[in-house]
């Protein structure tokens, strides 16, 4: 769990908070289809989807991951198979469904809104207070997220969105309180594609969790995919080679003081807009 996120919503929070003062000695927890489902504690090893199509999420720290996870928003318009360009209307522009989820170490805010917390449209906090409509992945932890009915494709710019509660106080960029991850993303949810993270120092290109999210829909008039004025960290395909994602699955980088707090993700050029 982020303390950082516990703090704010306790309101005692006034400066960085180091995550690592929290016991690390809490078990992961691997979340399927409701939060209901646990799996990893102690160690064992949750059982994997190995069908076609379905990702499987990287380890997290200390625990194990089950895949085939499900829940939110049903599916909008037609998806198109696998390979196939047509659609069958507007697809989903926020991810829709949790194909898996690993939770790290030091993980906890958020799982009692699991999966529906990460599905949707973002709950930005602003330039310089974090959101908690979020879930801590944990030290190490992993998510997969799917798009149902829709697909990133490569267009100009950024294609897709990732929402944190990263947030600068004083409105100041370059020392915003960052939560970093790494972000990959797949076709077929077998081969993948990490975009470099520059985590060593800011600007932390090609990492999730260093912009404020400014879009709040039903709180706000932004819109939640224009780069140019939402907020959250942009990825573009071309950047990785990749012309079409379905997947994008997400990872905290391990061993860090603070773990990533996921809010949404969402898709700017879609296959079916």
């Amino acid at each position: 769990m982020s303390l950082r996120v516990l703090f704010e919503g306790l309101g005692w929070f006034d400066g960085p908070v180091r995550a690592d003062r929290l016991a690390r000695s809490a078990c992961a927890v691997c979340l399927g289809a409701s939060a209901a489902v646990l799996f990893g504690c102690g160690g064992v090893d949750a059982p994997r989807d190995d069908g076609a199509g379905e990702p499987s999420a990287a380890e997290g720290a200390g625990g194990s991951c089950l895949s085939g996870g499900q829940g939110g928003a049903p599916a909008e318009g037609g998806a198109p198979a696998e390979g196939a360009g047509a659609c069958a209307g507007p697809g989903a522009r926020f991810a829709t469904r949790v194909v898996s989820a690993c939770l790290g170490a030091g993980q906890g805010f958020g799982q009692d809104r699991f999966p529906d917390v990460v599905l949707g449209p973002p709950r930005g906090g602003g330039c310089c207070g974090g959101s908690l409509d979020v879930l801590s992945l944990g030290d190490g932890g992993a998510i997969v997220l799917a798009f149902d009915g829709n697909a990133i494709v490569d267009g100009p710019g950024a294609d897709f969105l990732v929402f944190e509660n990263a947030f600068a106080p004083g409105g100041d960029a370059a020392n915003v309180f960052a939560e970093l991850a790494t972000v990959e993303v797949s076709e077929d949810g077998v081969a993948w594609s990490a975009f470099p993270c520059a985590a060593d120092r800011y600007p932390y290109d090609g990492c999730a969790g260093w912009h404020p999210v400014h879009a709040s829909p039903g709180e706000n008039d932004l819109d939640p995919l224009d780069p140019s004025s939402a907020g959250g960290d942009p990825f573009d395909l071309a950047d990785v080679g990749v012309p079409l994602a379905r997947f994008v699955r997400i990872t905290d980088l391990a061993g860090t003081p603070d773990v990533f707090d996921l809010d949404a993700v969402g898709i700017v050029h879609a296959l079916c807009p």
